[in-house]
């Protein structure tokens, strides 16, 4: 079943007196469940349409559906709804607050849907011990290891339950003992039915998934595994 269906997408942006062709006539299908790694090398797109996947951006031209739904005309408060209920992010950065406790900071999303208290503090408890962080609820980001603080930045992308999961170089300020142990956290999700859309320089971390698209100025140069 497809989730996200892109049809002719384009985005540019000016830059003085040029124009950047971020992304050029994408066409891209990924069915739910599906596990895909988008790579090229920089300046290719891959940002620009995770970005747009995220519907943090739009497209200049193309449609984009999402579970059936047209994004295009959106308004700003109607995306961030279906973002909130769709997609969770994962980024290299983390993002955290630092203020904020571990618990605190998963709990983000759900308070800013309005969840009730009670429900709130139940997923939190949940995503804590799930997530092997338990122990960790009370601390802040600046007391907790690079793979505590990007284990609390995965709980926080699917406390809300998305169907879709989008991870931007997860692994990017990982040693690689723990940049394994969160592709291996992710790949779990992705097992229990989270569609799962990384973006990566790693070629080991790309050959990992099932699905691999490669983008160079814009384009998909090469999709091994588009839906028939």
């Amino acid at each position: 079943m497809a989730l996200i269906e892109l049809a002719q997408i384009s985005r540019h942006f000016s830059l003085g007196d040029s124009t950047v062709h971020a992304l050029r006539e994408i066409s891209l299908t990924i069915d739910a469940g599906e596990y895909v790694a988008v790579s090229g090398p920089s300046g290719s797109g891959k940002s620009t349409l995770l970005n747009l996947l995220g519907l943090l951006d739009r497209a200049d031209a193309g449609r984009y559906r999402l579970d059936g739904r047209d994004t295009t005309g959106l308004t700003p408060d109607e995306a961030a709804a279906m973002r909130s209920r769709h997609i969770g992010f994962v980024f290299q950065a983390f993002h955290h607050v630092p203020r904020l406790t571990a618990a605190e900071n998963i709990a983000q999303p759900l308070v800013l849907a309005g969840i009730e208290t009670s429900e709130r503090k139940r997923r939190v408890a949940r995503a804590l011990a799930d997530f092997g962080l338990a122990d960790r609820a009370a601390h802040r980001p600046n007391q907790l290891s690079g793979g505590q603080r990007q284990r609390v930045a995965i709980a926080r992308a699917t406390v809300m339950q998305p169907q879709v999961l989008l991870a931007d170089e997860p692994t990017g300020n990982l040693d690689r003992h723990t940049g394994q142990e969160v592709t291996q956290l992710l790949e779990t999700l992705n097992a229990q039915g989270v569609t799962l859309i990384v973006v990566t320089h790693d070629p080991t971390m790309a050959e990992r998934a099932r699905r691999q698209i490669r983008m160079e100025d814009g384009a998909i140069l090469s999709d091994n595994g588009a839906p028939a």
